[in-house]
Protein backbone atom coordinates (compact mmCIF):
# COMPACT_ATOMS: atom_id res chain seq x y z
CA UNK A 1 0.00 0.00 0.00
CA UNK A 2 1.21 3.37 -0.94
CA UNK A 3 2.32 5.22 2.10
CA UNK A 4 1.00 8.62 0.42
CA UNK A 5 -2.66 9.57 1.31
CA UNK A 6 -5.10 9.00 -1.82
CA UNK A 7 -6.57 12.02 -3.67
CA UNK A 8 -9.44 11.98 -2.00
CA UNK A 9 -8.27 12.23 1.40
CA UNK A 10 -5.63 14.31 0.60
CA UNK A 11 -8.40 16.61 -0.45
CA UNK A 12 -10.68 16.49 2.60
CA UNK A 13 -7.50 17.10 4.84
CA UNK A 14 -6.71 20.24 2.37
CA UNK A 15 -10.54 21.78 2.81
CA UNK A 16 -10.68 21.09 6.79
CA UNK A 17 -7.89 23.65 6.47
CA UNK A 18 -9.31 26.36 4.37
CA UNK A 19 -12.56 26.11 6.88
CA UNK A 20 -9.99 27.15 9.04
CA UNK A 21 -8.90 29.96 7.00
CA UNK A 22 -12.21 30.95 6.04
CA UNK A 23 -12.95 31.45 9.58
CA UNK A 24 -10.05 33.45 10.66
CA UNK A 25 -11.07 35.57 7.11
CA UNK A 26 -14.37 36.45 8.83
CA UNK A 27 -13.35 36.59 12.66
CA UNK A 28 -10.42 39.38 12.12
CA UNK A 29 -12.02 41.29 8.61
CA UNK A 30 -9.64 39.78 6.11
CA UNK A 31 -9.50 40.84 2.12
CA UNK A 32 -8.83 38.13 0.16
CA UNK A 33 -8.54 37.68 -3.91
CA UNK A 34 -7.80 35.01 -5.50
CA UNK A 35 -7.07 35.17 -8.96
CA UNK A 36 -7.11 32.27 -11.14
CA UNK A 37 -5.91 32.49 -14.83
CA UNK A 38 -4.36 30.41 -17.56
CA UNK A 39 -4.95 28.10 -20.55
CA UNK A 40 -8.57 27.21 -21.92
CA UNK A 41 -9.29 23.65 -20.34
CA UNK A 42 -6.33 24.49 -17.60
CA UNK A 43 -8.80 23.47 -14.94
CA UNK A 44 -9.83 26.71 -13.29
CA UNK A 45 -13.17 25.43 -12.97
CA UNK A 46 -12.73 22.72 -11.11
CA UNK A 47 -9.94 23.78 -8.56
CA UNK A 48 -12.63 26.53 -7.84
CA UNK A 49 -15.09 23.98 -7.14
CA UNK A 50 -13.56 22.54 -4.69
CA UNK A 51 -11.47 25.12 -2.76
CA UNK A 52 -15.32 26.77 -2.28
CA UNK A 53 -17.22 23.08 -1.44
CA UNK A 54 -17.00 23.23 2.08
CA UNK A 55 -16.90 26.66 3.07
CA UNK A 56 -19.78 29.36 3.86
CA UNK A 57 -21.60 30.61 0.71
CA UNK A 58 -22.14 33.82 2.56
CA UNK A 59 -18.70 35.03 2.66
CA UNK A 60 -17.19 33.71 -0.64
CA UNK A 61 -18.08 34.72 -4.16
CA UNK A 62 -16.60 33.35 -7.36
CA UNK A 63 -16.79 36.26 -9.85
CA UNK A 64 -16.68 35.28 -14.00
CA UNK A 65 -17.63 38.03 -15.67
CA UNK A 66 -18.93 38.06 -19.21
CA UNK A 67 -18.33 40.38 -21.94
CA UNK A 68 -17.93 43.98 -20.85
CA UNK A 69 -21.10 45.58 -22.63
CA UNK A 70 -20.95 49.11 -24.83
CA UNK A 71 -21.05 50.83 -21.83
CA UNK A 72 -17.85 49.56 -19.92
CA UNK A 73 -16.27 49.24 -22.91
CA UNK A 74 -15.83 53.15 -22.65
CA UNK A 75 -15.50 53.07 -18.64
CA UNK A 76 -11.91 53.10 -16.88
CA UNK A 77 -10.52 49.51 -18.16
CA UNK A 78 -10.46 48.58 -13.98
CA UNK A 79 -13.80 50.14 -13.11
CA UNK A 80 -15.92 46.78 -14.17
CA UNK A 81 -13.96 45.07 -11.48
CA UNK A 82 -13.66 47.10 -8.63
CA UNK A 83 -17.55 46.97 -7.30
CA UNK A 84 -16.83 42.98 -7.09
CA UNK A 85 -13.96 43.49 -4.60
CA UNK A 86 -13.80 41.93 -1.45
CA UNK A 87 -15.11 42.95 1.84
CA UNK A 88 -13.97 42.63 5.40
CA UNK A 89 -14.57 39.04 6.22
CA UNK A 90 -14.78 37.96 2.43
CA UNK A 91 -13.01 36.10 -0.05
CA UNK A 92 -13.32 36.54 -3.81
CA UNK A 93 -12.37 33.89 -6.72
CA UNK A 94 -11.77 35.74 -9.98
CA UNK A 95 -12.25 33.08 -12.45
CA UNK A 96 -10.18 35.04 -15.12
CA UNK A 97 -10.00 38.89 -14.25
CA UNK A 98 -8.35 41.76 -15.41
CA UNK A 99 -5.80 39.65 -16.98
CA UNK A 100 -8.22 39.48 -19.90
CA UNK A 101 -6.33 42.63 -21.10
CA UNK A 102 -3.10 40.58 -21.48
CA UNK A 103 -4.53 37.37 -22.90
CA UNK A 104 -7.14 36.81 -24.29
CA UNK A 105 -7.79 39.92 -25.48
CA UNK A 106 -4.95 41.21 -27.54
CA UNK A 107 -4.70 37.45 -28.90
CA UNK A 108 -7.96 37.55 -30.41
CA UNK A 109 -7.91 40.99 -31.28
CA UNK A 110 -9.99 42.57 -28.92
CA UNK A 111 -8.08 45.57 -27.82
CA UNK A 112 -5.26 47.48 -29.52
CA UNK A 113 -1.40 46.65 -28.93
CA UNK A 114 -1.41 50.26 -27.32
CA UNK A 115 -4.18 49.48 -24.95
CA UNK A 116 -2.51 45.63 -23.95
CA UNK A 117 0.57 47.75 -23.38
CA UNK A 118 -0.76 50.48 -20.87
CA UNK A 119 -2.27 47.62 -19.05
CA UNK A 120 0.62 46.03 -18.55
CA UNK A 121 2.01 49.24 -17.26
CA UNK A 122 -0.74 49.92 -14.65
CA UNK A 123 -1.93 46.71 -13.24
CA UNK A 124 1.33 46.39 -10.90
CA UNK A 125 0.08 49.79 -9.50
CA UNK A 126 -3.41 48.74 -9.49
CA UNK A 127 -2.27 46.16 -7.52
CA UNK A 128 -0.33 47.32 -5.24
CA UNK A 129 -2.76 49.76 -4.27
CA UNK A 130 -5.54 47.04 -3.24
CA UNK A 131 -2.62 45.44 -1.20
CA UNK A 132 -1.69 48.93 0.60
CA UNK A 133 -5.75 48.89 1.09
CA UNK A 134 -5.37 45.59 2.91
CA UNK A 135 -6.76 43.01 0.09
CA UNK A 136 -4.43 39.89 0.19
CA UNK A 137 -3.99 39.70 -3.88
CA UNK A 138 -3.12 35.57 -4.73
CA UNK A 139 -2.46 35.22 -8.43
CA UNK A 140 -2.47 31.79 -10.02
CA UNK A 141 -1.45 30.91 -13.54
CA UNK A 142 -2.56 27.32 -14.82
CA UNK A 143 -0.60 25.82 -17.71
CA UNK A 144 -1.18 23.12 -19.55
CA UNK A 145 0.90 21.47 -23.25
CA UNK A 146 -0.84 21.58 -26.39
CA UNK A 147 -1.42 18.05 -26.01
CA UNK A 148 -3.35 18.13 -23.26
CA UNK A 149 -5.36 20.93 -24.14
CA UNK A 150 -6.62 19.55 -27.38
CA UNK A 151 -7.99 16.37 -25.45
CA UNK A 152 -9.55 18.39 -22.99
CA UNK A 153 -11.34 20.44 -24.99
CA UNK A 154 -12.38 17.74 -27.13
CA UNK A 155 -13.94 16.10 -24.17
CA UNK A 156 -16.30 18.75 -23.59
CA UNK A 157 -18.19 18.51 -27.30
CA UNK A 158 -18.29 14.71 -25.77
CA UNK A 159 -19.33 15.02 -22.01
CA UNK A 160 -23.66 16.57 -22.26
CA UNK A 161 -22.22 17.72 -18.41
CA UNK A 162 -19.61 20.64 -20.11
CA UNK A 163 -21.43 21.76 -22.69
CA UNK A 164 -21.68 24.88 -21.13
CA UNK A 165 -17.81 25.13 -20.97
CA UNK A 166 -17.24 25.01 -24.91
CA UNK A 167 -17.06 28.86 -26.33
CA UNK A 168 -16.45 30.22 -29.74
CA UNK A 169 -13.15 31.02 -28.25
CA UNK A 170 -11.80 27.52 -27.40
CA UNK A 171 -12.17 26.45 -30.99
CA UNK A 172 -9.53 29.35 -31.94
CA UNK A 173 -7.37 28.18 -28.77
CA UNK A 174 -5.09 25.72 -30.21
CA UNK A 175 -4.70 27.39 -33.20
CA UNK A 176 -3.41 30.50 -31.29
CA UNK A 177 -1.27 28.56 -29.08
CA UNK A 178 1.96 29.92 -29.69
CA UNK A 179 0.12 33.47 -29.44
CA UNK A 180 -0.87 32.81 -26.35
CA UNK A 181 2.57 31.51 -25.02
CA UNK A 182 4.08 34.79 -25.90
CA UNK A 183 1.43 36.53 -24.35
CA UNK A 184 1.80 34.61 -20.82
CA UNK A 185 5.13 35.11 -21.04
CA UNK A 186 5.12 39.04 -21.40
CA UNK A 187 2.31 39.35 -18.65
CA UNK A 188 4.12 37.12 -15.94
CA UNK A 189 7.17 38.98 -17.04
CA UNK A 190 5.38 42.47 -16.66
CA UNK A 191 3.28 41.54 -13.97
CA UNK A 192 4.94 40.10 -11.06
CA UNK A 193 5.60 41.68 -8.10
CA UNK A 194 6.02 41.59 -4.10
CA UNK A 195 2.59 43.14 -3.44
CA UNK A 196 0.93 40.31 -5.85
CA UNK A 197 3.19 37.84 -7.21
CA UNK A 198 2.14 34.97 -10.01
CA UNK A 199 2.33 31.30 -8.90
CA UNK A 200 2.65 29.04 -11.76
CA UNK A 201 0.99 25.58 -11.82
CA UNK A 202 2.00 22.77 -14.01
CA UNK A 203 -1.64 21.53 -14.58
CA UNK A 204 -1.40 19.37 -16.63
CA UNK A 205 -2.60 16.52 -14.08
CA UNK A 206 -5.66 18.31 -12.96
CA UNK A 207 -5.93 16.66 -9.19
CA UNK A 208 -2.20 17.35 -8.54
CA UNK A 209 -2.48 20.97 -9.48
CA UNK A 210 -5.95 21.43 -7.21
CA UNK A 211 -4.16 19.76 -4.47
CA UNK A 212 -0.59 22.09 -5.13
CA UNK A 213 -2.84 25.18 -5.06
CA UNK A 214 -5.13 24.54 -1.64
CA UNK A 215 -1.48 23.72 -0.23
CA UNK A 216 -0.15 27.32 -1.15
CA UNK A 217 -3.12 28.86 -0.91
CA UNK A 218 -3.48 28.12 3.16
CA UNK A 219 -0.16 29.31 3.32
CA UNK A 220 -1.22 32.97 2.16
CA UNK A 221 -2.99 33.87 5.25
CA UNK A 222 -2.13 33.21 8.80
CA UNK A 223 -4.33 31.36 10.80
CA UNK A 224 -4.89 30.01 13.87
CA UNK A 225 -4.41 25.83 14.08
CA UNK A 226 -2.88 25.49 11.02
CA UNK A 227 -1.76 21.98 10.07
CA UNK A 228 1.10 22.42 8.19
CA UNK A 229 0.72 20.45 4.66
CA UNK A 230 3.68 20.31 2.29
CA UNK A 231 3.74 22.45 -1.09
CA UNK A 232 4.84 20.67 -4.31
CA UNK A 233 7.03 23.08 -5.93
CA UNK A 234 7.39 20.01 -8.79
CA UNK A 235 4.01 21.49 -9.80
CA UNK A 236 3.94 24.88 -8.65
CA UNK A 237 6.41 28.33 -7.99
CA UNK A 238 7.17 31.42 -7.57
CA UNK A 239 7.16 32.81 -11.04
CA UNK A 240 10.48 34.23 -12.13
CA UNK A 241 12.71 33.42 -15.76
CA UNK A 242 13.62 29.75 -15.00
CA UNK A 243 10.07 28.75 -15.37
CA UNK A 244 10.03 29.82 -19.04
CA UNK A 245 12.86 27.27 -19.56
CA UNK A 246 12.59 24.51 -16.91
CA UNK A 247 8.99 22.59 -17.87
CA UNK A 248 6.75 24.38 -15.31
CA UNK A 249 5.54 26.50 -18.33
CA UNK A 250 4.22 25.05 -21.83
CA UNK A 251 6.18 25.69 -24.95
Amino acid sequence: MSKEPDYATALRNLQIELVKLQRHVIEQGKKVLIILEGRDGAGKDGTIKRIIEHLSPRDIRVVALPKPSDVETTQWYFQRYVGHLPAAGEIVLFNRSWYNRAGVEPVMGFCTEAEATQFLRDVPIFESMLAQSGIAVVKYYLDINRKEQKKRLEDRHQDPLKQWKISPIDEKALKHFDDYTAARDKMLRATDSAAAPWMVVRADDKKTARLAIIADLITRIDYRNATKHKVDDTVICRFDETCLTNGMLAK
